[in-house]
């Protein structure tokens, strides 16, 4: 099992419920392609370096999760297509 860490930019002008609802779905997707989710650190709205689709912030999570080599691939396929994610990042953490 590797370790990686997810950074998901999420878009800021949603409900808290909508936001908290992306971030589920981003778990659920981890656990369905065999991963194992050890920690989510929300770094809460901030100001993006520039505007993306017209927007100036976003909320900043950080998913630590272990899986094997096949699973990031699964999970960014996935997020790319998800409404209210503006971007999204994963890479592996060496041991």
């Amino acid at each position: 099992m590797n370790k990686y860490e997810l950074a998901v930019v999420v878009n800021a002008k949603i409900e808290d419920d909508a936001r908290a609802d992306v971030i589920e779905k981003v778990k659920a997707l981890i656990t369905r392609f065999g991963g194992n989710v050890t920690d989510i650190d929300e770094w809460g709205k901030k100001r993006l370096a520039y505007e993306i689709q017209k927007m100036k912030e976003g909320y900043y999570y950080f998913i630590h999760f272990e899986s094997d080599a096949t699973t990031p691939g699964e999970i960014e396929q996935r997020i790319r297509i998800m409404d209210n994610v503006l971007r999204y990042l994963c890479v592996k953490q060496e041991a």
